[in-house]
C-alpha cells in the first residue's frame, strides 16, 4: 500500500534530457511517501530520444503516481518552473530538475520539516553529487542574511505554493544562471521571520557535468551578482555587514585550504604548480594572501628569487 502526501505535487522541468528524465521520474515514484501528482514541463525539447521518452512516460499507466506532461516553447528553466507551479493544486510543491534524482526519503523528510514550521518558506537537503564529481555538498539554508553572499539551498526543493504566489515566482528574464538563488531571495523577502530549512542528510542526487548550466554560469558570476544586488538592494542594505563578512569568510576558507595544501605538498617534497608559484611571487594584498605566502616562506626555502 502506497503512502501519498496529499499536500505535495511534484514539478519536474526538462530540456533534451533523454534517459535522465526517466531516472528523475523513477526516483519520485520510488519515494517512501509519494507526491499526489507529477507534473513534467518540457521546455521545448528537440532531441528525438527526449521526445520519445516523454511520450513513453505519458503513456505509462502502471506508475503509482499520476503524471501530467506539459510541452511549451523553449523559454528557460524559470518559465518552465512557473508553468508547472501554475498547475499545482496542493499547498506544497516539490521542484526537481530533470537531470537530478531523489533518494527514497527526500519527500518524506523534507516535507515533514516544512510542515513543522510555518515561518519556513522552503526546504531541501544536503546533496550527493555524481557524474564528474563524487562528493557530499552541505548547503546551510537559513534566513535572508545567509543568502546574500552565496546561495544556500539546492535548486531541487519543496516550497509553499502560497509563498511562490506572493513573491511573484521565478524571474523569467534570468536565463544565464543564478535564477534559483534569486528565487530563494524572493521567498525570504516575503516575511521578516522567513527561513529555508535543510535536512542534514544527502537525500538529493545532483548530476555534475562540465557543460551544465551551473558550471557555465560561473563565467558570468560577477555580472549576475551585480543583478542580484541591484534587484535585492534593500536586503543587502539592511544586512550589509552580513553580506560582506559572508564573502570574506568564503575567501578566508578558500585561502586557508590553499595554504594547507601548499604546506602538505612542500612537506612531502612536491613542487608547487605554476599557479601557486605565481601566487608566491606575487601574492594578493589586503585579503590575507600576502600573510599566507609569508607563513609558507617562513617554513620553507621558497623565495621569489628562486623562481624568477
Amino acid at each position: 500500500m502506497y503512502r501519498i502526501a496529499d499536500d505535495v505535487e511534484a514539478v519536474v522541468t526538462s530540456f533534451n534530457q533523454g534517459e535522465m528524465l526517466r531516472d528523475a521520474v523513477q526516483s519520485l515514484c520510488g519515494q517512501t511517501v509519494l507526491p499526489s501528482r507529477i507534473i513534467i514541463v518540457d521546455d521545448g525539447s528537440t532531441d528525438e530520444t527526449s521526445i520519445l521518452i516523454l511520450e513513453q512516460i505519458q503513456e505509462d499507466t502502471k506508475r503509482p503516481v499520476p503524471v501530467s506532461v506539459i510541452r511549451r516553447s523553449n523559454s528557460g528553466v524559470s518559465a518552465a518552473r512557473n508553468t508547472g507551479l501554475c498547475e499545482v493544486k496542493t499547498s506544497m510543491a516539490l521542484i526537481l530538475d530533470g537531470d537530478d534524482k531523489l533518494e527514497p526519503e527526500f519527500l518524506e523528510k523534507v516535507s515533514h520539516m516544512l510542515r513543522e514550521d510555518p515561518s519556513m518558506v522552503a526546504a531541501s537537503s544536503w546533496m550527493r553529487t555524481f557524474g564528474v564529481l563524487d562528493a557530499v555538498v552541505k548547503p546551510s539554508g537559513g534566513p535572508v542574511k545567509n543568502f546574500l553572499s552565496r546561495n544556500c539551498c539546492p535548486a531541487s526543493h519543496i516550497l509553499r505554493k502560497e509563498v511562490w504566489e506572493v513573491c511573484g515566482g521565478y524571474d523569467e528574464s534570468m536565463r544565464s544562471g543564478f535564477e534559483d538563488w534569486d528565487f530563494f531571495l524572493n521567498l525570504l523577502e516575503t516575511r521578516p521571520d522567513a527561513w529555508i530549512g535543510i535536512v542534514p542528510e544527502p537525500l538529493l542526487d545532483y548530476r555534475t557535468a562540465p557543460a551544465s548550466a551551473n558550471v557555465k554560469s560561473m563565467s558570468k558570476r560577477l555580472e549576475l551578482m551585480r543583478y542580484l544586488i541591484d534587484k535585492h538592494f534593500r536586503s543587502y542594505q539592511e544586512h550589509l555587514a552580513d553580506a560582506i563578512l559572508g564573502i570574506e569568510a568564503i575567501s578566508m576558507s578558500r585561502l586557508d585550504g590553499w595554504e594547507r595544501e601548499m604546506l602538505h605538498m612542500l612537506e612531502s617534497g612536491q613542487k608547487p604548480g605554476n599557479n601557486s608559484e605565481e601566487f608566491l611571487r606575487h601574492p594578493s594584498y589586503g585579503d590575507g594572501g600576502m600573510a599566507a605566502a609569508v607563513r609558507i616562506a617562513s617554513r620553507f626555502d621558497v623565495k621569489a628569487s628562486d623562481n624568477e
